[in-house]
Order: C-alpha cells, then sequence, then structure tokens
C-alpha cells in the first residue's frame, strides 16, 4: 500500500513539474548573457526595471494624465495609439497590466499586428470598428466582428489582429493589455521597413511577387518615409 503511494505521488509530482516547465514570458525581446561580470554594471533585470526606493514613492508614480486628449490620426493610416505603459507610468512595474487609447479617423486603421507579450482585450468607447485575428499555422482562421460602442473583443497573446474604422465619424477604443510592455510588431513595417532592409530576394520568394514590387514597397516602408 505505501509502495503504491509513493508511486502515485511521484507520478504526480513528475507531472505537476511538467505542467510548469516553460520559460518565463519575456518583457523584451531578448536578454543578451553577460560574458564578463565585470560588465555588470550595464546590466538590466529581466521582465521588470529597476526598483525605486519605497520610502521614495510617491502618488505620482501611479499616475498618468491626458487619456482624454485624442491622438493626431493625421498619417497614411488615419489611426493613433496612445500607450500607458511601464515606460510611461513607472508604477507598473511588475504588475502585468498596462493600456492604451487608440483613436481612428474616418475608414482609419489600426493595421495588422501582434503582441508579442501580451493578450489584449478592447472596448469601443466612440464609433464602429471591424476587428480580426488570424490564428498560428497551418490553420490560418480569420475571426471577425463588427463591434459597436460598448462592444468588447478579445485578441489572444501574439497573433496577429487589426481594427478598422467602418464609419464616417472619428472612433475611439481604449485597450488593456496583459503586460506592462506587451510590445508591438506591425507587419508591414516589419517585412517591408526593416532596418537594415531585408533581401528583396527573400520576400520575392515568401510573397511570390515581382522583385520590383518587393523593392517598391520597401521603398514605401522605410523608416524614414513612415
Amino acid at each position: 500500500m505505501r509502495k503504491a503511494y509513493i508511486v502515485t505521488v511521484a507520478l504526480f509530482a513528475v507531472a505537476f513539474s511538467l505542467a510548469f516547465a516553460s520559460d518565463p514570458d519575456p518583457l523584451q525581446d531578448f536578454c543578451v548573457a553577460l560574458k564578463d561580470y565585470s560588465d555588470s554594471k550595464s546590466a538590466v533585470f529581466v521582465n521588470g526595471k529597476f526598483c525605486k526606493d519605497p520610502k521614495l514613492v510617491t502618488p505620482e508614480d501611479f499616475f498618468f494624465e491626458g487619456l482624454n486628449i485624442a491622438g493626431n490620426t493625421d498619417n497614411k493610416v488615419g489611426s493613433n495609439v496612445t500607450t500607458v505603459n511601464v515606460d510611461m507610468l513607472a508604477g507598473l512595474n511588475t504588475l502585468g497590466v498596462s493600456l492604451a487609447r487608440i483613436d481612428f479617423a474616418p475608414y482609419g486603421e489600426n493595421p495588422p499586428h501582434t503582441h508579442p507579450r501580451g493578450t489584449e482585450i478592447l472596448v469601443v468607447v466612440e464609433g464602429t470598428l471591424f476587428v480580426g485575428f488570424v490564428t498560428s499555422n497551418p490553420e490560418n482562421r480569420l475571426f471577425t466582428k463588427t463591434l459597436n460602442k460598448g462592444d468588447v473583443f478579445v485578441f489572444p497573446v501574439g497573433l496577429i489582429h487589426f481594427q478598422l474604422n467602418v464609419g464616417k465619424t472619428n472612433a475611439i477604443a481604449i485597450s488593456a493589455f496583459s503586460s506592462q510592455n506587451a510590445g508591438v510588431i506591425t507587419i508591414a513595417n516589419a517585412v517591408f521597413g526593416s532596418n537594415p532592409p531585408i533581401n528583396p530576394d527573400v520576400l520575392t520568394k515568401a510573397f511570390q511577387l515581382d522583385k520590383n514590387v518587393v523593392e517598391e514597397l520597401q521603398k514605401k516602408f522605410e523608416v524614414d518615409n513612415y
């Protein structure tokens, strides 16, 4: 009986350890290990920032103002994202949350992008948005929904998603993220506007496009031109 109990506990322990055998979610794109510890003064913590002395913390460290102000949507995509993450609000450090205000001009778009480190939940404050996300390979299944004022939609972490204002008036949305710094990768900018540029031969093959088309797209998305 005791032997059976020990075996059961052992199996449970193995299963429990496997269930939690994963890397922690990163809050930066990479963390290069130090080869020389004499460089430790230039090191940073993983998944956070150096912390302020608690005795010196004030209410201002947990406060951000200005989210009532509309962002400038006079740009190529007709949208503006005002982010409130740990870089803007120091009190968010280690709390695993952040948010953003997204302003849309009529027919403006928050183009296809991903947040590599956080799930996004969005609520429409004004206007009507057509939103969606695409699942990972091999299905690449598209989920879309038209949202009106007060509607809520969630975009799972890491998946490509978008929002489009389908109305004739301005639209506003507020998004919350499951990370103090969810990060953002805008697909077109990353692929066609990388610095330095990706070899056109790579993109020609990947997108099955004429090389001249690829090079024209790269010109459109050059960092200095966006």
